[in-house]
């Protein structure tokens, strides 16, 4: 795990995957991962509603870090054990509100860390790390 949130911290490129009840999945884009020990890592964006909705009915995680110049990476599967707000902006421009505004709180999303396991573009098993 050290390692999977080394590459993360350094490609700047996190992506998480949730799914709804219904086991639909979305994935969104994150910039921000930190190890919290203890098998626990967290990771921090301005995540869209999608992500947040689907964490409240179902807490099961999928979180890659990739490098594709090098083509390294990991996937880290795990649970949800919360999410945090870590900023608010200031309000919208005038207008902004009618048009399809984008996230005004960043969040954290606590994550425990069940499995890692290799990710990469070239054929690769889903051995554990």
């Amino acid at each position: 795990m050290d390692r999977a949130v080394a590459l993360g911290s350094e490609v700047g490129l996190i992506l998480v995957g949730t799914a709804d009840r219904s086991g639909v999945p979305h994935v969104a884009a994150a910039s921000g991962i930190s190890d919290r020990g203890h098998g626990r890592i967290d990771v921090t964006e301005w995540f869209c509603p999608g992500t947040l909705a689907n964490l409240e009915v179902n807490p099961g995680l999928a979180v890659v870090v990739w490098d594709p110049g090098r083509d390294v990476g990991f996937q880290m599967l795990g649970e949800s054990e919360g999410v945090e707000e870590t900023a608010v902006m200031d309000g919208l421009p005038p207008g902004a509100e009618a048009r399809d505004p984008l996230p005004q709180v960043e969040r954290r999303i606590l994550m425990r860390v069940d499995k890692v396991i290799r990710f990469s573009h070239a054929p690769h098993t889903d051995r554990e790390e």
